[in-house]
């Protein structure tokens, strides 16, 4: 099949009149070309599909309220509106049964090849309570054999994990990695020291950079100074307008560059549903606007999606649509180590990508070459 895009951003850099091949699912070549020479004609900007490496819920599902494999296809078919072609599903604290159920409906949706969905993300619950945000702390504790033989599964796909340094001390950071898991630092209140035990042990992210994290001062530089400091640990961002302050996402990317920054969602079930309120732990989340919190006026993850994000950094933040591009997909690729076959419009990858509007609304969303998101508006 023969793809014609009159724009492409290919991961790297924009072309003009390109002609993508696709073969079994992959991108076998892309050259210079025509539309009478392509089978099916791409309007707009054609750009490698989103990876959102932090996926609460969508379509009106949480995962965590039902850790299935119907959540993961609602999930998956809620944010595909918004061009994400891989998503890293998250499980917040919970208890071991939640989890386990989670990593089975993993297993279920890797096993028949459900479209968008690369792994597991839990978050939590070896976390730090006074950095908990809206995590439930009676959940949150120490690692278990039972919780290590999850994160240590070779079924699930890719693994990441959200810890606290002062509660995974750095032997056991360096036996999962060892295992093949992503070890990502946040909801801590780690001094710097221990944030840097942390990435020589093998953490090389952390989780929604500037929330829920020990902060920079005159003396202390915390794990917020740790992820800005670092050249090579990988930071999600959320671009909401809500999280995090724009000169804030500014100095982030002033420090880090769109190739250590990923946008990520911190989705909850109401992304792609008419949801307004949402039930978790005992709480009630609700939202108003674009914005979610609990009672006491905390935040409770976001109604954010992935072209909202692309399009909030580049109109808000005032940055480069490539290098927006760049943070919502070859970015969290590079994370996911699928940068072999992801974030990419090249011959050799997956043939996922996203076409968008001139105002940066997505238009179709295509996964392994096949359009699973079209806007017939």
């Amino acid at each position: 099949m023969r793809y014609f895009a009159k724009h492409l951003f290919d991961g790297t850099q924009f072309k003009n009149d390109c002609l993508i091949q696709v073969n079994d699912n992959h991108i076998v070549g892309v050259t210079s070309g025509t539309q009478k020479q392509a089978d099916i004609v791409l309007d707009g900007t054609v750009a490698p599909g989103f990876i959102d490496v932090q996926v609460n819920g969508g379509g009106g599902e949480l995962f965590n309220n039902a850790p299935t494999l119907q959540t993961l296809v609602a999930m998956s078919t809620a944010h595909q509106r918004y061009g994400t072609t891989s998503m890293m599903p998250t499980v917040i604290t919970d208890n071991l049964d939640v989890m386990q159920q989670a990593a089975n409906g993993m297993q279920q949706a890797l096993a028949q090849n459900l479209p968008g969905i690369v792994g597991i993300h839990f978050e939590g619950p070896h976390l730090s309570v006074p950095k908990k945000g809206i995590h439930p702390d009676n959940h949150i504790r120490q690692i278990s054999d039972a919780e290590l033989a999850i994160y240590t599964r070779k079924d699930i796909g890719k693994v990441q994990m959200t810890v606290a340094p002062e509660t995974v001390p750095p032997a056991v950071i360096k036996q999962l990695v060892a295992e093949g898991v992503i070890v990502s630092l946040g909801h801590s209140n780690a001094t710097a020291a221990q944030t840097l035990e942390a990435l020589e042990a093998g953490a090389t992210g952390f989780t929604h950079l500037f929330n829920a994290m020990s902060s920079v001062t005159g003396r202390e530089a915390g794990m917020l100074g740790l992820a800005l400091l670092n050249n090579d640990a990988f930071c999600g961002l959320i671009v909401d307008g809500e999280h995090v302050g724009k000169e804030s996402c500014q100095l982030a990317l002033k420090c880090k560059s769109a190739q250590k920054i990923m946008l990520v969602t911190d989705a909850m079930s109401h992304v792609g549903s008419e949801q307004s309120e949402l039930t978790f732990a005992g709480m009630t989340i609700t939202k108003n606007g674009n914005k979610l919190t609990i009672d006491n006026g905390r935040l409770a993850g976001s109604a954010l999606d992935m072209a909202s994000a692309v399009c909030n950094t580049v109109n808000d933040l005032h940055i480069s649509l490539a290098e927006a591009l760049i943070m919502a997909s070859s970015t969290p690729a590079t994370f996911l180590s699928l940068q072999h076959k992801k974030g990419y419009i090249q011959a050799g990858f997956d043939a996922d990508w996203v076409t968008l509007s001139d105002d940066l609304q997505v238009t179709s969303t295509f996964i392994a070459g096949n359009c699973v998101y079209k806007n017939n508006n």
